[in-house]
């Protein structure tokens, strides 16, 4: 058995048709038990969170949820970004946060009965595909546990609502494709077929680890 590296700068994230992507996470029972990353030595969920920003950075995200890097468990990562800067100025995107949330066993519950469908959506996880109409409550409660083990309550509203909304998704295996019309997902059936293929060479990749 080959030994198991140690953890990256950066997480592979998972690709549409990951099996990873479409199965419940589980609770996180202890804040301060080290977890496993398939292919990489244990961390703690602190580390874990960390490196999770840097991939989202990476990739020019606003969040990331623990399975889009393969871990089965209810917590995700998302920022609010300073949307001032210069057109042209290349600053890196850790230094264009204005906050960064690390929700773990989040439960969302919406404020109220308005939805909205004026923002465009995309996912780390089906890179390169965008589409509008996907419907959201304005507004939403968080109730979540920190990295400390501490409960907090935090309400959004808007695009911030949106994301925490996306990334509570993925920890139910449910895409923002799947909140669309059928045909929406058939439009990129092309795309979405590479990406499984992509899946299915990663997922060898790791068995060959092992």
């Amino acid at each position: 058995m080959s030994e198991l590296t140690a953890p990256p700068t950066i997480y592979p994230i998972r690709l549409y048709g990951d099996p990873v992507l479409r199965r419940k996470a589980r609770a996180v029972q202890d804040v301060a038990a080290p977890v496993t990353i398939p292919g990489f030595a244990p961390q703690t969920l602190a580390q874990v969170a960390d490196t999770m920003f840097e991939t989202m950075f990476e990739a020019h995200g606003v969040g990331l949820a623990a399975p889009q890097i393969g871990l089965g468990l209810r917590m995700f990562v998302a920022a609010e970004y300073d949307d001032d800067e210069e057109e042209g100025n290349d600053v890196p995107l850790r230094s264009r946060m204005l906050r960064g949330y690390t929700m773990i066993n989040p439960v969302l519950k919406p404020l109220n009965r308005q939805k909205d469908d004026s923002y465009q959506e995309g996912c780390l996880s089906i890179p390169g595909i965008f589409e509008d109409g996907v419907k959201r409550s304005r507004q939403v409660r968080v109730e979540y546990t920190d990295l400390n083990g501490e409960t907090q309550i935090l309400e959004a509203e808007d695009y911030l609502a949106r994301i925490f909304q996306h990334e509570a998704d993925h920890l139910d295996g449910v895409f923002f494709l799947d909140r669309l019309p059928p045909e929406v997902t058939e439009e990129h059936r092309k795309d979405l077929l590479a990406m499984q293929r992509q899946s299915r060479e990663y997922l060898k990749s790791l068995e060959a680890q092992k």
